[in-house]
């Protein structure tokens, strides 16, 4: 009888290691030929990641052993979330020296390039309107203002440029999200560069491009009110 319950968990254990083991293989085998693609052209890609979503799971370990943060968002979501808990804890002491996030604008008058970005996802998503991403990025602007506030370490700067990207740079790494016009960003592909790397400098040219041309905060507070949708003719009748 021992012998026998022994045997049985013996190859149940066998069985889930070789589950587990193909699994992992597959998810690495996936993303093998991009990073290998991505080295041999000199471009530092590390990993492939077929979704943000996958790849913002990784991003507590890099954040965490950041001295500085960049950050060019297309709405903010991420930075009021556990994955962006170590920079805000670290923001408090030496250990990290500053941060830097752009958000889109959201008060620039329409039509708008955030504008445009929320009708592009209107459309795979019905209940997904301008007056909501402006809402959204509003109250996430409010967010990183109280912790510029609390820390001295934040700096948040609005932008009015096409909404194509998601940079989350640091001084030794970069994730760079494509989005794509039929999906949220958090479902298009994400890669993640090492520097010195040319898409790490690819990254980090998106981030310097966007804060030349982008306002401060003092000239139009996130908590501003966004702007109301437009009436329809019939409302207006």
């Amino acid at each position: 009888m021992e012998t026998f319950l022994f045997d049985l968990l013996s190859s149940v254990s066998v069985t889930a290691l070789t589950v587990v083991a193909g699994w992992v293989t597959a998810r690495w085998a996936r993303r093998l030929p991009g990073v290998l693609l991505g080295r041999l052209m000199g471009l530092g890609v590390v990993r492939v990641y077929r979704r943000q979503a996958q790849a913002n799971a990784d991003l507590p370990a890099a954040l965490s052993r950041a001295r500085w943060v960049k950050v060019l968002a297309g709405r903010g979501n991420e930075m009021t979330r556990d994955g962006f808990g170590p920079v805000w804890e670290r923001a408090e002491g030496p250990q990290l020296d500053f941060v830097e996030v752009l958000l889109p604008d959201p008060v620039p008058g329409a039509p708008s390039w955030l504008s445009r970005r929320a009708a592009e996802v209107h459309r795979v998503d019905m209940g997904f309107t301008p007056a909501l991403l402006a809402s959204q990025v509003c109250l996430n602007a409010a967010y990183i203002e109280e912790i510029a506030r609390r820390t001295g370490k934040v700096r948040l700067r609005f932008y009015e440029l096409p909404n194509l990207h998601r940079v989350i740079l640091t001084d030794e790494v970069a994730y760079l999200t494509i989005y794509r016009s039929d999906r949220h960003g958090r479902n298009s592909p994400c890669l993640v560069a090492r520097r010195p790397g040319a898409l790490y400098d690819y990254a980090a040219s998106l981030f310097a491009t966007a804060w030349e041309s982008s306002r401060p905060i003092e000239q139009g507070t996130g908590r501003a009110t966004p702007p109301a949708e437009p009436r329809r003719a019939v409302d207006a009748a």
